[in-house]
Formats: C-alpha cells, structure tokens, sequence
C-alpha cells in the first residue's frame, strides 16, 4: 500500500456510518488500515455495518458505538468508548445528518429547522470540541465534514437542510484557522445528489432526477463509495497540506 494513504495504527470514528456515505467512508478508512467506529442511532444497524467492513477488510477492524447526535452526552459516550478500545481519536467524519422537511421554507416549522440546525451543525461542532484537544496536543489529525453542494446555491424544497450545510462549511474554515497552528487538518466534502437512502425523496422523484442528471457533466447521479475516496485521501499523509477547503464531488453538476 502506498504509504500516502496508508492509514494503519490510525482510529477513525464515522457518525452516521451504518449505511449510505458514512459506511462507505468507514469501509475505505478501514481498507487503508485504519480502525474504525461505527456510529448511527440504532444499534442493529451499527452491528450489521461493522460486521459487514470486518468482514470485507479482513480483520476486526471496525467496532458498533450506537449513538444520537442530538443528544451531547452520547456523543460524549461515543468519544470516550472510542479512547477506552483504541487509545485515540485521529480521524473524525462528521457524516450524520437530518432533513425532516420537504418543501418550501414557508411550510417549516420552528422545531423542523431546530432539528436540521442541531444535527447538521451543532452536534458537528459539540464532537469536535471533544475530540479536538487530543489532536491539538499531539500536533496531528483530520476532521472531516460532509457537506453538500446544496450550501453553495438554493433550494426551493431543501433550503433549511442547504443553509445548515452552508454553515458547515464555514464551520470548517473556521476551525482550520484555529486549529491550523497545531498541524490539524478541517475540511468539507460537498457531495452532489448521491444514490442513498437519505436522498430518497430526490432521486425517486422523476422530475428532480431529471434536472439533477440533465445539468451535469456525467449525466448520472452518484454512488456512495464514490465520495469515500476524498475522505481517505483528507485523512491520509496525501492530504497533510490541505485544511480549509470545500471538496465538491457531484459529476460536474456546478459545472454547468
């Protein structure tokens, strides 16, 4: 393996990571030598997600840690089993997200945009102040937030959803600078419309699938484990010289 990505003796932890972009990124953190902590609400799920990575990689690298991100002292739990089986936190994806609402921002009510507020942004900032110390005191590590291409434009039926993953983005270039003295790394990745089931009620709408696939370079929408290699590469010694910046991966759909 070449040593630019290789993460051996690293310990990745994956929020939202029992299906979807998140497993996809544990999965790749894992295959590239890193251990790995599966990490969404409920715990069967967690389970399969870690069986299925230790199973593929070969080794156990992957534990289950169920945990709400709503919710500081699970997160807290999360950080602190983590520590108890790895000694350390290197890696920090912050991939878990909510959008409860569908449609114009006239129709959402105080405690939707509450909860895509929280999940989206608050609960990225608690786990990194719980994680972050450790990386400032050692000089090394990589946060990684996943973001969305929906916080560089607007949306008349995800805007709330899209105006929390703008504020990830500059929740990122913050950190960067604040973080940047001690050799620890902040970026975003802004993926495109992705084939996941939290996107479901995008892309099995036939009139956005249209529009999403018709106003791109490749014409098609993405797959999870398309986005996984940014990660690897912002975690990785390949990406020791990059912090601050927003990694937009969604088939050339801002191209155009």
């Amino acid at each position: 393996m070449s040593t630019l990505f290789d993460l051996s003796g690293q310990t990745a932890i994956v929020t939202g990571s029992s299906r979807g972009i998140g497993k996809a990124i544990a999965h790749r953190l894992a295959e590239h030598g890193a251990n790995v902590v599966i990490s969404s609400r409920k715990a069967d799920a967690c389970e399969a997600a870690r069986d299925e990575i230790n199973a593929a990689v070969g080794r156990k690298a992957a534990i289950a840690v169920p945990a709400n991100i709503a919710d500081k002292a699970a997160l807290q739990r999360l950080v602190d089993e983590t520590r108890a089986t790895f000694g350390k936190v290197d890696i920090l994806v912050c991939n878990a997200a909510s959008n409860p609402y569908f449609g114009p921002m006239g129709g959402i009510s105080d405690d939707q945009f509450m909860k895509i507020l929280q999940n989206n942004v608050i609960s990225n900032h608690w786990i990194i102040q719980m994680v972050a110390p450790e990386m400032v005191e050692r000089k090394s590590g990589s946060i990684v937030i996943i973001s969305s291409i929906g916080g560089l434009k607007g949306s008349n039926v995800i805007g709330a959803y899209d105006i929390s993953k703008a504020a990830d983005m500059q929740l990122a270039r913050n950190l960067a600078l604040e973080f940047g003295g001690s050799n620890v790394r902040v970026n975003t990745i802004a993926p495109g419309l992705v084939k996941t089931d939290f996107a479901r009620a995008l892309w099995e709408n036939p009139k956005i699938l249209e529009q999403a696939t018709a106003h791109s370079c490749l014409k098609r929408i993405g797959e999870p484990d398309e986005i996984a290699g940014m990660a690897v590469f912002l975690s990785s010694k390949a990406g020791a010289f990059t912090t601050g910046q927003t990694f937009v991966i969604d088939g050339g759909a801002t191209a155009i």
